[in-house]
């Protein structure tokens, strides 16, 4: 199976429209992706136009540094959507380990070992995950539903109230604000470390994903498992790695979401695993395995954050809104995968 990335795309010169349609008709499985990102352009114009204030640093700052973790979780659910599989405990792998971390460092814990803890809770988790659903034949959803069960159990077994990072932390590093623009009034173009990390993440998961013989087993394995075996590929230890990885990236979001909030509790994270999930979806990740695209996940989690801030802008529509409209969208990318897949089969 060879990874969307690795397709052939003729013409890579010409505007930007010109070279989506190219894209689209050369391999139509990134027709989905292509779609997300008309969908953030014109959610884009569309804003710009109806409210004002869209197109400007700040604006962008915000978004990006309100999602970082987002774009973190969405990365971890490509790897295991392309395997076929799904990991619904990434959310309350983040409620343990942000509860977790803070208390260690408020009870004196080096910075550094705290992070390290926070990360190595969730590999444990995906480990946990991988295991069962590989060498016990447990179904993912069974199998990272009960770890969803046992992270929010025990989040809510360390702390039933909110616990805060002391103002003096080197943790809340992470979350501090670098002016790189200096722009009229308030446009300012900030960045956080958090934001830099979420980029690193995200090119390190292109490479290993688009790139990689792991990359390629992962795929393969999406296509059909028994195909992958009969190849000699290492698909036992690939689908523990890819569940180890979701963990790790959701205790690195841990990480990150707590170093912006300094706060962490039991109910933090709750539908966390949902927004992911509808974020590599938008973004092109079809949810039978074996057609996905890291990038497209990252444009998933921003056409989520800018939807949630135009109806911020807007003021009439309700939040409750927000799960509503993105259920739309992400019924409409399933179809639109379904149509696909199916002209694909013809």
């Amino acid at each position: 199976m060879t990874s969307l990335a690795a397709a052939p795309v003729e013409g890579t010169t010409g505007g930007l429209a010109p070279r989506l349609r190219r894209m689209a008709t050369a391999n139509p499985s990134t027709l989905p992706t292509v779609a997300s990102v008309v969908i953030f352009v014109g959610m884009v114009i569309y804003g710009e136009v109806a409210y004002g204030r869209i197109v400007q640093f700040s604006t962008l700052s915000n978004l990006l540094i309100n999602n970082a973790h987002l774009i973190v979780l969405a990365v971890a659910l490509t790897f295991v959507i392309v395997t076929g599989g799904i990991d619904l405990s990434v959310g309350s792998v983040i409620a343990f380990s942000s509860v977790a971390g803070v208390m260690l460092a408020n009870a004196g814990w080096h910075p550094a070992l705290v992070i390290v803890v926070m990360i190595g809770a969730g590999a444990a988790f995906g480990l946990g995950s991988g295991i069962l659903i590989r060498y016990f034949g447990v179904q993912p959803f069974i199998a990272t539903l009960a770890m969803m069960f046992l992270g929010r159990g025990l989040a809510s077994l360390l702390s039933t109230t909110p616990e805060r990072l002391a103002e003096g932390s080197p943790i809340r590093a992470l979350g501090a604000e670098w002016e790189i623009v200096d722009g009229p009034k308030v446009n300012d173009l900030v960045i956080t470390p958090a934001v830099l990390i979420a980029a690193v993440v995200v090119a390190v998961a292109y490479f290993v994903l688009h790139r990689t013989r792991t990359g390629r087993t992962v795929y393969a394995i999406g296509g059909s498992e028994n195909s992958a075996l009969l190849m000699g590929l290492p698909v036992p230890r690939t689908k523990v790695l890819v569940y180890v990885i979701s963990g790790s990236l959701a205790g690195l979001a841990a990480v990150l979401y707590t170093a912006r909030l300094g706060t962490a509790q039991n109910i933090t994270g709750i539908g966390w695993e949902l927004d992911a999930i509808a974020a590599a979806v938008i973004g092109g990740t079809v949810l039978t395995g074996a057609y996905g695209y890291v990038l497209g996940s990252v444009i998933g989690a921003l056409v989520l954050g800018l939807m949630n801030v135009l109806i911020t802008r807007d003021g009439g529509i309700p939040p409750e809104a927000t799960t509503i409209i993105t259920g739309g969208i992400l019924l409409a990318f399933v179809l639109l995968q379904r149509a696909v897949l199916a002209r694909r089969r013809e």
